[in-house]
């Protein structure tokens, strides 16, 4: 599952191979170019993207989600360089992985 906002450069949809893009759980565009991977902004970006997590829509979504853990394994994909301090992170977290 690509859990990014942006389709990542340079990989076709069909090259990709993915059951699902969740856009609907990726930060915002104004989240994600406030925090612009900068390590200090970590612990704020968390929040406000915890935050953002409360919407309708990213909260059907996690549901939907946390049933599909709960069957077996999901992998969530995304293109960001830095694999420690992203909102995948954050989601497995959410998601009890």
């Amino acid at each position: 599952m690509l859990v990014d906002r942006l389709w990542p450069r340079g990989l076709t949809k069909e090259k990709a191979a993915i059951d699902e893009w969740a856009r609907a759980i990726a930060p915002s565009d104004a989240l994600r170019r406030w925090y612009g991977h900068a390590p200090g902004r970590w612990p704020e970006f968390r929040a406000r993207y915890l935050s953002e997590l409360e919407a309708v829509e990213a909260r059907e979504t996690l549901e939907r989600l946390r049933a599909r853990v709960a069957a077996g394994p999901l992998t969530l994909l995304t293109a960001t360089r830095n694999q420690i301090q992203i909102h995948a992170t954050v989601l497995c977290e959410i998601l009890g992985g």
